[in-house]
């Protein structure tokens, strides 16, 4: 399914995946942050884009707000972490991205 199919507009979009892809290795943004940076308070539609046309960006380098990766992606965020030498702090859940000192502003 395309971006405009679920509504959102094809630059923002763009826009979104030209952040995703400028994040340096072993960092990370929040949905929110994403949305800031491109003046917008929308980081449930950056997280709508990521769904539907992040696959080909690094989409692991984009988590939640309180540091975990995104929901069903554990696993394979998890792999791509280690092979980045990403910050992560043990939970009883599992883990999370240390924020402090992985996250990223452009």
């Amino acid at each position: 399914m395309s971006a405009s199919a679920v509504g959102l507009n094809d630059s923002f979009v763009e826009r979104v995946l030209e952040v995703v892809e400028a994040i340096p290795p072993a960092h990370v943004m929040t949905y929110g942050d994403i949305a800031a940076t491109l003046g917008s308070r929308a980081a449930r539609v950056v997280g709508q884009v990521m769904a539907y046309n992040g696959a080909d960006v690094p989409w692991w380098r984009v988590i939640r707000a309180s540091g975990h990766p995104p929901s069903g992606h554990e696993q394979a965020a998890f792999e791509h972490y280690m092979a980045e030498s990403t910050p992560l702090l043990k939970t009883d859940a599992g883990y999370r991205v240390n924020l402090r000192l992985a996250r990223w502003r452009p």
